[in-house]
């Protein structure tokens, strides 16, 4: 899954991408607004984390300018303003949730965990697929209870794909959301990473649909 981080802080910023990427995101992250709202316009993110008070352009002109445009991905707002006004206007320009600084980083992750589900339709942190469990919180796949080992890419497809079971979702999707901007995105390897994937959880759950993507399905059904 992959995120974007809109925050000035310089510290605060490095502690969110360091801290988002251990918990198997893709991150982006922006210095002020302008350079935010060019991202979140170009970019498809499953989950931004947006601060009020940027320089250049504040955070919620570029949420109401998202909005207006057409980007529904969901988002936290982060602010060390906690004024009922402000909050209500960050969210009457489209903001999912809200937290004040100074916060704890679990809480800021389970917000974030509660929000991607949300948004694809699941109700718990676990996502399960017959015998396949994912815990998003703890980052650990099991097969009939069994723990298998994913590299951070495989968990980050293994994500996606659970997060969207039995949709046939095309390889430039997958690219755009298992890969934070700076990585050399090279196609093949997602071939290699489904390949991957197959011999940990089934060959017969990720299905190639030729010409349009992959497909993860439950075969018991």
């Amino acid at each position: 899954m992959r995120c974007l981080i809109v925050e000035d802080d310089p510290d605060l910023r490095r502690q969110l991408h360091r801290a988002l990427t251990d918990a198997g995101y893709a991150v982006d992250a922006a210095a002020d607004g302008e350079e935010g709202h060019f991202l979140g316009d170009t970019e498809p993110y499953d989950v931004v984390v947006l601060d009020l008070g940027l320089p250049l352009i504040d955070g919620v002109t570029i949420l109401e300018r998202w909005r207006k445009d057409g980007k529904d991905f969901p988002v936290l707002i982060l602010t060390a303003r906690d004024r009922w006004a402000e909050k209500v206007s960050g969210f009457d320009a489209g903001a999912d949730d809200y937290l004040t600084k100074p916060f704890h980083t679990e809480e800021l992750l389970a917000r974030l965990r509660a929000l991607v589900r949300r948004a694809a339709g699941h109700a718990t942190s676990a996502l399960e697929s017959g015998n396949l469990r994912l815990d998003t919180r703890a980052q650990r796949a099991t097969v009939n209870g069994n723990p298998i080992k994913l590299t951070s890419h495989e968990l980050r497809l293994l994500t996606y794909l659970l997060h969207h079971e039995g949709r046939v979702v095309p390889r430039t999707e997958i690219i755009e959301h298992i890969y934070d901007q700076d990585f050399d995105r090279d196609s093949n390897t997602i071939e290699v990473f489904v390949g991957r994937l197959r011999k940990k959880i089934g060959q017969d759950r990720i299905l190639t649909v030729r010409g349009l993507g992959y497909q993860l399905i439950n075969p018991d059904k």
